[in-house]
């Protein structure tokens, strides 16, 4: 009974507080027009309570909002429809405040990229059931910037590492790199989020997760007490870069829903390029098919950035996707020329000899680390993957010092024909071994397939890229 009368007292009290509060805003509104902020301040107090609720679009709201500047950022983020907790606090506005003093020019250009990207994000993200608030991730990861690498080797748009790429699916070998590839890597990414959510149960713990890795994610949970927690309740104590990433990712939402607001983002109003895709079956050259549509080859380029030389492996067996600007027909016969060149003269395809080959033997090639250098721009110098050069090294971690020699390339025997030679990739499924996988083609040979794919033993993984060599 006495819980009772508390609870109808203070029930009594919000009310007449909450009346209070209108009473004396319509006094001074009509003496003054402006709140005093010793009001503001009572209703600001009002709203955060959930006690009262002001009215969108009136000039009550938008004298609270002149007196309170910050309000309008949490009322902004409650107004985006999403399954995402997009919520408001300091470090949010600390990253809404980066974006506004330092990164307007990059706002308009991750529009205008958007129209590009967003509607390729959007279907890899629907196919997966996760928010299409997560369409706007590549903004913090990359900048949007299918070419871009991290200082430990992260590449592409979703920023994937070399095994959490290969574990998802993504072809990585010496002519392409998914990764790169906006629709491949699109897709990878929305598994690994979906997965993450129906581990964890939480859409913010499933994007801390992908920038620090589930472990990280589920050991903050447990040191905050475990069970059922927000990202800001582990916030403290999961890795710094992860502590500011998700408020970042909140704030990259902002602005993207938002950026009309600001008159000095200025967004591109041309239209991006209209792509179309074709099927390469043999071995051409970038720079030949530009010539043929009439468009820069870097253009080109950029708009395949999975293909790391200028050079399209396609073969019957594995054709390769080439994305084109729609042409018109005046370019078919140019275009049909380039795709069946029988004489690429650049291009050097010998079959495959599985029974006598020219063997050559190569030395191992070195690298001393200077001072400044890390992994990643090691490999980027030598167009080689992090994950090679840890293997390679036998090192685990990414640290190394000044001094220290690095194995680049390892000593190898090699067939020079067997280089050269046509082949089909085979990606490696759930099951797959390498007696399986000798039943699937002709003439081939578990040793055959382990001496081309220098595999030292016949444990394979998933989504491990395997060259078939079938001639």
């Amino acid at each position: 009974m006495k819980r009772l009368i508390v609870f109808i007292y203070c029930t009594f009290l919000t009310f007449n507080l909450t009346l209070y509060a209108q009473t004396r805003i319509k006094i001074d509104s009509a003496k003054t027009g402006k709140l005093t902020l010793k009001e503001s301040k009572m209703i600001l107090n009002l709203i955060k309570s959930d006690t009262l609720k002001i009215p969108t679009n009136t000039a009550l709201q938008r004298e609270i909002y002149r007196l309170n500047p910050d309000l309008i950022y949490k009322y902004r983020l409650d107004s985006i429809s999403s399954k995402v907790s997009l919520d408001y606090n300091e470090d949010v506005q600390n990253q809404i405040n980066l974006y506004l003093a330092k990164k307007k020019v990059n706002i308009g250009k991750m529009v205008y990229l958007g129209k590009y990207y967003f509607p390729i994000f959007e279907k890899a993200l629907l196919a997966y059931r996760v928010p299409l608030e997560f369409k706007y991730l590549p903004i913090v990861e990359s900048s949007m910037n299918p070419f871009a690498v991290s200082r430990v080797g992260a590449t592409g748009l979703w920023q994937f590492m070399y095994t959490t790429g290969k574990v998802y699916g993504l072809s990585i070998d010496n002519y392409v790199d998914e990764r790169r590839d906006p629709v491949a890597a699109s897709y990878a990414a929305a598994a690994y989020i979906r997965q993450a959510y129906d581990d964890l149960g939480d859409w913010l713990l499933a994007l801390a997760s992908y920038n620090c890795g589930k472990g990280n994610v589920t050991r903050a949970i447990a040191r905050a007490g475990g069970g059922k927690k927000t990202f800001w309740d582990i916030q403290s104590y999961l890795p710094r870069e992860t502590r500011s990433y998700v408020p970042a990712f909140i704030a990259a939402n902002y602005m993207m829903n938002y950026y009309t607001r600001y008159d000095d983002i200025i967004v591109r109003d041309d239209v991006p390029v209209k792509p179309d895709s074709i099927y390469i079956n043999s071995y051409v050259s970038l720079s030949k098919i530009a010539g043929a549509i009439n468009i820069n080859t870097t253009d080109l380029k950029n708009l395949n950035p999975m293909y790391k030389k200028d050079l399209i492996n396609g073969s019957v067996n594995a054709p390769k996707k080439l994305i084109i600007p729609k042409v018109t027909s005046r370019n078919y016969p140019e275009l049909f020329a380039a795709l069946n060149d029988t004489n690429e003269s650049t291009i050097n395809v010998i079959n495959a000899s599985l029974t006598s080959p020219k063997i050559i033997k190569e030395k191992a090639t070195y690298h001393t680390v200077n001072n400044g250098e890390n992994l990643g721009k090691i490999a980027l110098q030598f167009k080689v993957e992090v994950q090679d050069l840890k293997v390679w090294n036998q090192l685990k971690s990414n640290v190394i010092v000044p001094g220290q020699k690095l194995i680049i390339k390892p000593e190898s025997v090699k067939s020079a024909q067997l280089e050269k030679a046509d082949y089909i990739t085979y990606k490696v499924k759930a099951g797959d071994s390498l007696s399986g996988i000798v039943e699937k083609f002709e003439n081939i040979s578990i040793e055959g397939i382990k001496t081309i794919n220098n595999l030292k033993s016949n444990v394979l993984s998933i989504g491990m890229i395997l060259k078939i060599y079938t001639n």
